[in-house]
């Protein structure tokens, strides 16, 4: 049988791959490698709607049994990949499996930041359909909960807790101000004034020690000498790329399989979504991207080059990533971290766009509520606008 094209990771970035592979017009064998049981699906509603009860696993699926089979794509679920052997053109599955390739895709992703303390009964990371599952059950239990960790996963964790009812819900953080990782301090303190006034004790710039098992439930033991009680915690440190199983198969693995500007990684290896680190033009060195959005466009962009080796497409996007809390939703674009101005511009109280930038040039964009400043900002920085002519465009809007 001809081997084909082997996709390893049915997350978005796995899954649009494959797909875009048969609307790009190719004709080949498609096998889909999943480390879970389940059926591919989406993995943000995690944290939100499917964690909420909101939405159950069917509503957020990207592939179905029936999509499958009538895309032509194979599925091998349940059968995490071990190891590559690019001489061989083959990859190892956990069963003892080995598929062969014509090309493969690497899309594994990335798994949860170790913290040390994930063996404790009632201490969750939250990267999985089964992980979302078992957490719902601690809640639902009652008690304290406590979110270490104030990325996006700790922010919605704690956002959909307060939904829930969760009485007392606290969040602990070492930087100085949430979300810090993709936005300025002058908006991480507005999202954490958003949680304080909705019942959320924020305590920033405390370094955790230790979690350890009382009689009780659970006792957080703080650099400076406090604790913090709770009968359930989630560990939300950021997370790392699944790239262990092909160390030493004579891939460059450098935080990511790093890649050329059209995901190539090797002749006819490809990696794409979390687990990438690619060369662009844009930031001139290689990034690695953790956001659903560059995972679909990086896909779309691979499948196309995959289809027409003679006309391949480097992926060079402008960065966007959203997340939803309480009656919120953040926009990002661009890097807003990159920049030393800022500036806010205010449609109502509770939508506004912030806009940064360095020397004039407009870095990127937090908006708030507000969907055509973001269209506005996305051009803006494919089209190099200064970041005044952005303020002057968000201030014209804002008026009307």
């Amino acid at each position: 049988m001809n081997a084909g094209t082997v996709v390893v990771g049915a997350s978005v970035a796995g899954v649009r791959v494959a797909q875009a592979l048969r609307t790009s017009g190719h004709d080949g064998r498609i096998v889909l490698v999943g480390q879970e049981d389940e059926l591919p699906y989406d993995k943000p509603p995690l944290s939100k709607s499917v964690l909420a009860g909101t939405a159950g696993l069917d509503d957020v699926r990207l592939l179905t049994a029936q999509d499958a089979v009538d895309q032509g794509i194979e599925l091998e679920l349940g059968r995490a990949a071990t190891r590559l052997d690019l001489g061989a053109s083959t990859v190892h599955l956990a069963d003892g499996t080995e598929l062969g390739y014509t090309d493969l895709v690497i899309a594994t992703g990335a798994t949860a930041r170790p913290a040390g303390w994930e063996h404790l009964p009632g201490v969750h990371a939250l990267r999985t359909a089964a992980d979302a599952s078992a957490l719902r059950a601690d809640l639902d239990r009652g008690g304290p909960l406590v979110v270490i960790g104030g990325g996006f996963i700790g922010a919605e964790v704690a956002a959909t807790a307060r939904g829930l009812g969760v009485a007392e819900v606290t969040v602990l953080d070492a930087t100085p101000s949430l979300l810090a990782r993709s936005v300025p301090g002058v908006v991480g303190d507005r999202v954490a004034d958003l949680h304080r006034r909705h019942g959320v004790q924020v305590r920033l710039g405390v370094k955790v020690e230790s979690v350890s098992q009382t009689a009780d439930g659970l006792r957080i033991r703080l650099a400076d000498g406090s604790s913090v009680d709770a009968a359930t915690v989630v560990v939300g440190i950021g997370a790392v790329p699944a790239d262990a199983w092909v160390a030493g198969s004579g891939l460059k693995v450098d935080d990511g399989v790093v890649c050329d500007p059209f995901g190539r990684a090797a002749p006819h290896v490809f990696a794409v979504g979390d687990v990438a680190r690619w060369q662009t033009s844009r930031h001139g060195r290689a990034v690695r991207v953790e956001h659903w959005t560059n995972a679909v466009e990086q896909a779309a962009a691979v499948a196309h080059t995959l289809a027409h080796p003679e006309d391949p497409r480097a992926h060079a996007p402008v960065e966007y990533v959203w997340t939803d809390q309480y009656d919120w939703q953040l926009q990002i674009v661009g890097t807003p971290v990159a920049g030393t101005e800022s500036r806010f511009v205010h449609r109502t109280e509770n939508s506004f766009a912030a806009v940064f930038g360095t020397a004039g040039r407009f870095a990127g964009a937090v908006v708030v509520n507000w969907p055509r400043a973001l269209v506005g900002c996305r051009r803006a920085l494919s089209a190099g606008t200064s970041s005044a002519e952005v303020c002057a465009h968000l201030t014209s809007e804002a008026a009307l």
